[in-house]
C-alpha cells in the first residue's frame, strides 16, 4: 500500500508543477496582450512559482519526471524575456 501512496504523491507533485507552468503560460499571455507593470509582475511571480514547483519535482522524482513541464517552462521564460525587452 505504501508504494501506491507514494505513486499518488508523485503524480500529484508532477500535476502541481504542470499546473504552475500552465498558470505561467496564462500570465505571460496576459502580459503580452496587455503589457503593463501589474501584468508583467504577475507573470514574473508565476515564473518564480513554476520554477519552485519544478525544483520540487526534481528533488522528489528526478529529472525524468518533469521533462515536458521543463520544456514548457523554458518556452514561457523566452516569451517573458521578449516582453521584458520591449
Amino acid at each position: 500500500m505504501k508504494r501506491y501512496d507514494s505513486s499518488l504523491q508523485a503524480d500529484s507533485t508532477v500535476a502541481r508543477a504542470q499546473n504552475s507552468v500552465n498558470k505561467l503560460h496564462n500570465a505571460v499571455s496576459q502580459a503580452l496582450s496587455h503589457p503593463n507593470e501589474q501584468t508583467v509582475e504577475q507573470a514574473q511571480n508565476s515564473l518564480d512559482h513554476a520554477e519552485q514547483s519544478i525544483q520540487q519535482v526534481n528533488r522528489s522524482l528526478g529529472p525524468q519526471g518533469v521533462e515536458m513541464a521543463e520544456e514548457m517552462l523554458a518556452d514561457e521564460k523566452g516569451r517573458l524575456a521578449k516582453l521584458n525587452q520591449q
